[in-house]
């Protein structure tokens, strides 16, 4: 059963960061839980107060907070500090003492949440590794450093000690960890390369999705080019993370107008898409019948965190992918 806790902010606390105000608190009432645990609880929506007369959900742990203010904190039941180990097939690329580099397929989720308890990656990678698994990331994510999307398919770098976990998060934290992406984006960007900046947060009309926000956001920007175009439909685009936010390539190929294909909540659907209009209803119905976002993680580059050896590894295409831009360019001779 949850419980739920309420907290008063203090007039010495305005203008202090949630999580921070609310651990001190925490403290003074004598329970113990730490700042991680805190900001999953915030970032997965069970923090929250009243703003005239509206309860408002706080995502943030740095939404900063105001004297007077009353949060209520909905605690889950405790759950088991492991998933169950499930054996489950996994493209390995490289393994050691330290960590492994696989290669995920779209539609997998990769750590278990609700509606999503079991066959996650983490729960293979139980199987695969036993207890060893580096905990830092939280109890329900051991050896995960970072993460794709449940239907973005690619590399993922996964640590199985806390120590190459530390080190790898440091290089996540100051982006020397590089990751290259390729998308299938919808139209053709104006210019065949650029940069996209936007503060990403979530979405005030839908909060289950993420955009670019003017306030509350966090920065975020990415790099792209334009590998290959066909036609005025479509064109491949490869992408650098200057930043690691959730849903960042998808919001921003969105936010210029270039969704990726597939991608059902940024508007990856070709009939709404201006370029798509001119073409052909078979080449649009074969481009929408992709059933995931057209988004592979190609390359992770990192530092091995016991050698310091720097370590690259490329993934090609997945079987999906490559047989729609197979077909994308056998219909562009055809035009």
């Amino acid at each position: 059963m949850s419980m739920k806790h309420k907290i008063i902010i203090p007039e010495t606390a305005t203008s202090d960061r949630l999580d921070k105000v609310l651990i001190a608190q925490w403290v003074d009432l004598g329970i113990d839980i730490s700042r991680a645990r805190l900001q999953v609880l915030i970032k997965t929506g069970h923090v929250g107060f009243v703003k005239d007369g509206k309860s408002v959900i706080i995502f943030d742990p740095n939404h900063r907070v105001t004297a007077g203010e009353e949060y209520t904190i909905d605690m889950p039941p405790t759950v088991s500090a492991l998933p169950e180990a499930q054996s489950m097939p996994l493209t390995i690329l490289h393994e050691d003492e330290d960590l492994l580099v696989l290669n995920k397929p779209a539609g997998i989720v990769v750590h278990p949440a609700a509606g999503n308890r079991d066959h996650t990656l983490v729960n293979a990678l139980l199987a695969h590794c036993g207890k060893s698994l580096s905990g830092i990331g939280g109890v329900a994510r051991p050896g995960i450093v970072h993460r794709l999307d449940k239907d973005t398919s690619g590399l993922m770098v996964v640590a199985k000690n806390d120590n190459a976990h530390k080190k790898l998060s440091a290089q996540f934290a100051d982006r020397s960890l590089s990751r290259v992406y390729q998308a299938l984006v919808w139209g053709i960007p104006g210019r065949m390369s650029g940069e996209i900046e936007g503060a990403i947060g979530r979405d005030p009309r839908n909060r289950k999705k993420m955009a670019i926000v003017k306030g509350g956001g966090r920065r975020a920007l990415t790099h792209y080019r334009v590998l290959e175009t066909f036609g005025s439909i479509a064109s491949l685009v490869e992408c650098k993370l200057a930043t690691g936010r959730t849903h960042q390539i998808r919001v921003h190929m969105s936010s210029i107008g270039h969704p990726v294909v597939g991608d059902q909540s940024y508007g990856g659907a070709g009939r709404s898409i201006k370029g798509a209009k001119k073409a052909s209803g078979t080449l649009i119905e074969r481009l929408n019948a992709i059933p995931r976002q057209a988004l592979h993680a190609v390359e992770i580059k990192f530092v091995h965190p016991s050698t310091d050896k720097k370590m690259r590894f490329k993934s090609g295409l997945p079987p999906d992918m490559a047989a729609l831009l197979k077909y994308l360019r056998k219909a562009m001779i055809k035009l």
